[in-house]
């Protein structure tokens, strides 16, 4: 996948303005180069759709851009902390990833109300920190925004894949982050659930003061209106 495109390049943001920096990225696996020299940058309050075929490095470019994954060159910086210099846990907190591969690292007997908590620290589970009352009554409130209030209590494998979806979105705005990746959020739904699906991303999108948000998709139809590039 070669850079996003001119947009990148057009307007030089102010620093303080920028929550996503990479710069003079490749990514080169197996001795096949995926990505190569990207230069981004994402400010707060964008909102993008990166769009691109089956293979074209979307969902490499979203887990470099998420710190799931390290470049094999470049730079990667979220709300100027760089990859590999600071505490890669506390900044997925900032740049929170909803995708199918983070549904498979979930345990399929926690609870709902559980896998929405953990997401405070971008946790896979909620053993390791304390959640307070108010961060409970937050993840039900959030569980309630996505239509999933009434399967709190249940085990999130048991959930349809598009219940999965919904609960991984409340998850992800748990933290409040700066940066919210989604990688292909309606994969595997019917028409019925994506559209339900893209409806509730337009209304995130639409809030005052939302996250910025970079949404990986192949599907033109599937970009919610709000979104800006």
């Amino acid at each position: 996948m070669s850079p996003p495109g001119d947009a990148v390049h057009s307007e030089q943001p102010r620093e303080s303005d920028v929550v996503l920096a990479l710069s003079g990225v490749d990514l080169v696996r197996d001795n096949r180069t995926i990505l190569r020299g990207i230069d981004w940058r994402v400010r707060r309050g964008e909102r993008w759709a990166v769009l691109g075929p089956n293979g074209s490095g979307k969902t490499s470019l979203c887990r470099v851009a998420s710190l799931y994954l390290h470049p094999s060159r470049g730079t990667v910086d979220v709300l100027g902390q760089r990859l590999g210099r600071t505490d890669t846990r506390e900044l997925r907190r900032h740049a929170q990833l909803t995708s199918a591969a983070l549904a498979d690292m979930l345990q399929p007997r926690l609870r709902v109300e559980d896998v929405v908590v953990s997401g405070l620290y971008a946790a896979l589970a909620p053993w390791w920190h304390n959640y307070t009352a108010v961060d409970r009554r937050k993840a039900r409130a959030l569980l309630d925004r996505f239509g999933c209030g009434s399967v709190a209590a249940a085990a999130f494998g048991t959930l349809s894949s598009g219940e999965r979806q919904r609960v991984l979105l409340a998850r992800t705005l748990m933290s409040d982050p700066a940066l919210w990746l989604l990688d292909e959020p309606t994969a595997g739904l019917d028409l019925g659930g994506r559209e339900q699906l893209v409806a509730m991303l337009g209304a995130v999108a639409a809030d005052a003061g939302p996250p910025s948000i970079v949404m990986v998709t192949h599907h033109v139809e599937e970009i919610p209106p709000a979104f800006t590039h």
